[in-house]
């Protein structure tokens, strides 16, 4: 059931906006996001960077939405609403990279999370190696928070990570990036628990769950939009990171498989 305990004096929920890819099998991306923004109470407000032709057996195509259309929906939302937080996911390629990277640092969001997509569930690519450069030099010293999986932050960094050693180093570099925090999610690697590091101002916090047996579709779109949620509605980015864990876990262990692929969609 969506959270109703944030509501402004008129009944107006918070508002947070995603900007980001179209899942049409309906368990990432925009549709992931808009779910989660419901769920934790927030009215969500969407701009689509990409189109994707997506079920649950894989990406059989992309197609990146022209800049001019980008451009005038950020314009349209940010016209009109008082968006007190950004979530951006799959954004493509370097020309929309660095598009997204001016609009925001014009608009000025209070709260700008960015999750890094890159490569989908099933393995197709969701971002063109140049966009990865313009994501490192121009979106992420934006960022308030950045929220890689173990692939991605090895290709934000170009190097394998593993040790506990090298868990440490990379939430250190990942930070010299210019975010303000890092929650480098640990979903990838191995254990009994998946154990997620935010690293902050104060150090580091590990956010601890038993790790559940299913291959979920969208945990990481789910995870940053319910970050974003959390911050719009007004409270610190440790309470939102944990909150949002706790959110993602339980939607993971009530998960289905809606269609003929191996793959699960969190139950919002």
């Amino acid at each position: 059931m969506p959270d109703q305990n944030y509501v402004s004096k008129n009944n107006t929920p918070p508002i947070a906006l995603t900007i980001a890819g179209s899942d049409s099998g309906g368990g990432a991306g925009i549709q992931a996001d808009l779910k989660a923004f419901h769920a934790r109470g927030v009215h969500g407000l969407s701009v689509i960077a990409a189109i994707t032709s997506q079920n649950t057996r894989g990406v059989t195509a992309v197609h990146p939405v022209p800049l001019a259309h980008i451009r005038s929906q950020l314009a349209a939302v940010f016209d009109d609403f008082p968006i007190a937080a950004v979530k951006t996911g799959m954004l493509g390629n370097a020309a929309i990279t660095r598009l997204i990277a001016r609009e925001m640092r014009l608009r000025k969001p209070a709260w700008l999370v960015v999750d890094p997509v890159m490569i989908a569930t099933s393995g197709s690519r969701l971002l063109t190696e140049d966009a990865i450069g313009a994501m490192v030099d121009q979106l992420i010293p934006l960022a308030d928070l950045i929220t890689p999986n173990l692939p991605e932050a090895e290709a934000l960094l170009g190097r394998p990570i593993r040790s506990a050693n090298d868990f440490a180093q990379a939430g250190e570099d990942l930070l010299e990036l210019g975010a303000g925090a890092v929650l480098l999610k640990g979903g990838h690697a191995k254990g009994s628990e998946v154990i997620d590091r935010l690293y902050d101002e104060r150090g580091v916090l590990e956010l601890r769950h038993p790790r559940l047996r299913v291959e979920g579709h969208g945990t990481g779109c789910t995870l940053a939009s319910a970050i974003a949620a959390e911050l719009a509605k007004g409270v610190s980015l440790r309470v939102a990171v944990r909150r949002a864990a706790d959110y993602v876990h339980r939607a993971l262990a009530q998960s289905y498989r809606p269609g003929g692929g191996e793959v699960h969609v969190l139950r919002h």
